[in-house]
């Protein structure tokens, strides 16, 4: 009898099966309510065929007799299904509406060969990742001596004086009080021309990046990095679906062919001129001229990517080549990652005065406002002077590893090796015979605890000069360097 009476519930049928009334429901707890253990009963058995296209469902009264539930529940459950598309209501009472096959109940076709954008494929991988408290990492300052107590008390009082309004977006450009104060310092430390209405504040630099592209790039336009060069930026080109050209890098910096700019002229161009990244060159002043007057005569744009430069460890800051002239076709990207600590994830980009108004509107389209009590924080904390004082204390902490990492590789490293650059910044480069494969030998350091990069990854054309490794000193303390370097030393020699 309790057949019949479960085959009657379902009009339409030729078999139908009463799922719903094997077991009762569970007593109701937390989030599984009743109605909702009841919603995906009737859900799963509609998508996977018990209860198929046109069959009716039992009339609410007399569902909730035989579940032995109130029969509001069971009509707040035929609603939802009702607007969620799964039935249709009419005269005759409520049926199963068609429904496509469920991916459950159907072989899944293939998925494409490739992903639908092409551009991402050409991003080549980076190195293994490897953690930032490992000795000889590239990129990783000095966390330990970074003034915590300060910076608490900094987002704390952000955080006590922020207005209910200050919980909303905020300026898609970025807290006005931050762009002051970056306006401010970048004009004193770095010789940078601009105001707060040119500042755009980021997610750290790779944001930054990719809005450069997103503002100033067209898919198909060419875009010239420094080869061997940060690979963030090959990247940011990459997914914008620009054609990257690399440019060899000696030792003035980016040197760049004088038939480029009519075979390849490039909208935008990458640079770090103060200290490129990763040999440590600088760019001569005769060079920074001529790229700034052939960028203006060809159109383009160069980014220049000062990431580092707080942290010079020998004669006067190199300044930067935005200030070199007042219309100078520069998009200047900062990062508080370096100076501050990376996961405070603020950077900036400098917008030429010439488009920081034509692009206003786009920048507000593109970006939302956010991490607003950080920006204030981080806005007292510069406008304080911590951070100045705090910088002050890296540059000399800085200089004196990096000091002590060159005399424990004249002393431990009988390998023959030259070391490029290096008078500012956080590390320091090896170029090796081509004996050493460098891309070995950091796979074999990563086995034995230790985190230097090889230099030709950072290359889109490896050329012999290209072998060596990037030995990072910011987040490794002096007196280790000694016995680190016997380790990287014996490390070599065995791959």
């Amino acid at each position: 009898m309790l057949k019949s009476t479960k085959q009657c519930l379902f009009h339409g049928a030729m078999e139908p099966r009463a799922a719903l009334l094997d077991s009762p429901l569970a007593a109701p707890h937390g989030r599984h309510t009743l109605q909702r253990q009841l919603l995906q009963r009737l859900k799963q058995s509609i998508l996977d065929g018990r209860m198929p296209p046109g069959s009716r469902l039992p009339a609410s009264r007399t569902l909730a007799e035989q579940l032995g539930i109130s029969r509001n529940t069971v009509l707040l459950a035929y609603g939802q299904l009702t607007a969620e598309g799964y039935v249709r209501a009419d005269r005759q009472g409520t049926r199963i509406a068609p429904l496509p096959p469920s991916p459950g109940a159907r072989a899944a076709p293939p998925l494409p060969s490739a992903p639908a954008a092409r551009r991402v494929t050409r991003i080549a991988p980076s190195a293994p990742h490897t953690d930032a408290g490992v000795a000889l990492r590239p990129g990783t300052p000095a966390l330990s001596h970074f003034p915590l107590g300060a910076w608490r008390r900094a987002v704390d009082r952000a955080l006590r004086d922020m207005s209910m309004a200050t919980l909303g977006y905020g300026d898609p450009a970025g807290e006005p009080a931050l762009r002051q104060a970056i306006a401010q310092h970048l004009g004193v430390s770095r010789g940078v021309r601009c105001t707060a209405g040119q500042i755009v504040i980021t997610e750290g630099a790779q944001e930054a990046l990719a809005l450069c592209v997103r503002l100033l790039g067209n898919p198909g336009d060419t875009a010239w990095v420094e080869d061997p060069g940060y690979r963030g930026a090959k990247a940011a080109f990459q997914a914008g679906d620009l054609r990257v050209v690399p440019v060899r890098v000696d030792a003035q910096g980016i040197a760049v062919p004088e038939a480029l700019w009519r075979t390849q002229p490039p909208r935008l161009i990458y640079a770090t001129p103060s200290h490129q990244y990763p040999t440590g060159a600088v760019l001569a002043a005769a060079r920074r001229l001529e790229l700034l007057e052939h960028a203006r005569r060809a159109g383009a744009w160069i980014i220049e990517d000062d990431y580092d430069s707080e942290f010079r460890h020998q004669g006067e800051p190199i300044p930067a080549m935005q200030g070199l002239a007042a219309d100078a076709p520069v998009l200047y990207v900062g990062t508080f990652s370096k100076t501050m600590f990376p996961a405070l994830r603020i950077g900036f980009l400098v917008l030429p005065a010439a488009l920081a108004e034509p692009l206003r509107t786009a920048v507000h389209e593109l970006l939302r406002g956010g991490h607003r009590h950080e920006q204030l924080a981080l806005a007292a904390f510069i406008d304080s002077g911590q951070f100045a004082r705090h910088l002050g204390r890296m540059r000399r902490l800085y200089r004196d590893r990096q000091q002590a990492l060159r005399a424990a590789l004249a002393r431990h490293l009988p390998i023959k090796h030259e070391v490029l650059g290096g008078h500012g910044g956080l590390h320091l480069t090896l170029r090796l015979p081509s004996a050493h494969v460098d891309r070995a030998i950091a796979a074999a350091a990563r086995r034995a605890g230790l985190g230097p990069a090889a230099l030709s990854a950072f290359a889109l054309r490896p050329t012999r000069l290209d072998n060596g490794l990037v030995l990072g000193y910011g987040n490794t303390s002096a007196e280790l360097f000694e016995p680190l370097v016997r380790r990287l030393a014996d490390v070599i020699a065995a791959a």
